[in-house]
């Protein structure tokens, strides 16, 4: 009695780590999309990046698997950074979207949707192609010594890079074009007349 065992050292911390970067991470996408629904007003469009985000991921789980199938808490970072990434891609194309059509005068359609596309394509490459090109040192160098944590987490951000910008090239303006357009608000006449 008065005797129990406890686990200490470098696996409680590491155990510590990951429960607190999950819940960071959770915190983070519900502040995503708190911002983007604060962005755009539209349940619609907060639904797309919601929906959107999962798929994302695709390519750090592929990356994960290609090299080992350990989820270290390296990777648990790079699946954090992926998130954010592609929700910054996934909002800077919605939001030009909603420009061309508030400002610009485009009509909801196809023309919107591939001007749209066409106009952030190079932006969203920019981004992949330089947060890609600084991680293949570390993916290249492998699982040295010092670099515990970076391979991971370069190994899926890489990853996730490939599958999320296509996701915010091909399938993102897919999605909005199906579900994007807004009901048109009623004409108060006519919802007079109705009443």
């Amino acid at each position: 009695t008065g005797y129990h065992p406890e686990i200490l050292g470098e696996y409680a911390a590491l155990k510590e780590s990951r429960e607190r970067l999950w819940t960071v991470g959770l915190a983070c996408l519900v502040g995503i999309l708190l911002l983007v629904w604060l962005e755009f007003r539209s349940a619609r469009i907060t639904a797309l990046v919601g929906l959107s985000l999962p798929f994302a991921l695709v390519g750090g789980v592929i990356g994960v698997a290609l090299t080992g199938g350990v989820l270290s808490l390296g990777s648990l970072v790079g699946f954090v950074t992926v998130i954010g990434i592609s929700a910054r891609n996934g909002i800077m194309l919605l939001s030009h979207y909603d420009h061309l059509r508030r400002f610009e005068g485009e009509a909801f359609g196809p023309a919107l949707i591939l001007r749209g596309a066409q106009e952030r394509l190079v932006p969203i490459l920019m981004t992949a192609l330089c947060a890609g090109l600084a991680l293949v040192p570390l993916v290249i160098a492998g699982d040295k010594p010092g670099h515990e944590i970076e391979h991971p987490m370069a190994i899926v951000i890489l990853g996730g890079l490939i599958s999320s910008t296509a996701l915010n090239l091909f399938l993102m303006p897919a999605l909005y074009a199906r579900f994007g357009k807004e009901r048109p608000e009623r004409e108060p006449e006519l919802a007079e007349a109705v009443a």
